[in-house]
């Protein structure tokens, strides 16, 4: 049986980034009072600490302890994300709010936690989420208990 938990009448499903798809990150080590830039439909923010990341193109930054705990470093620059996620299809359009800013997602998008929780938030797009992500098919007895 798979993880799932029930969310707003969703179902967040347990995924992992599929592993031959790493980005290219740098971490911001200046002094600085940190960055402010327009994403995703909003307003977002990096401090000193945070990372710089380029996912084939798409760029944006994550939250240092977030960055952290979920990317491994496979050479200089080069990271993949090792943790597993937790994604629900969205059928309506909504914002949801990151460690960043807010994001805003359609109908059809994911909204994708770095935590079963639901915590440390953010939105894909349903063709970016495809090409991305798969269904984690790490055995039963690894994976936490499902709550």
């Amino acid at each position: 049986m798979e993880c799932q938990t029930v969310i707003n009448k969703e179902i967040r499903q347990r995924y992992r980034k599929k592993p031959h798809l790493f980005v290219t990150a740098v971490q911001i080590n200046l002094e600085t009072d940190g960055l402010v830039y327009q994403k995703w439909g909003s307003e977002q923010r990096c401090n000193k600490g945070d990372w710089i990341v380029d996912n084939d193109g798409d760029v944006y930054t994550v939250e240092c302890q977030s960055f952290e705990r979920t990317y491994r470093k496979l050479s200089p620059g080069v990271y993949l994300k090792t943790t597993p996620i937790w994604a629900t299809m969205m059928t309506t359009p909504g914002v949801i709010n990151t460690k960043e800013g807010k994001t805003n997602y359609k109908a059809g998008d994911y909204v994708v936690a770095n935590n079963e929780d639901g915590t440390d938030a953010y939105s894909i797009s349903s063709d970016k989420f495809n090409l991305m992500y798969e269904l984690d098919s790490t055995p039963e007895q690894e994976k936490p208990t499902c709550k």
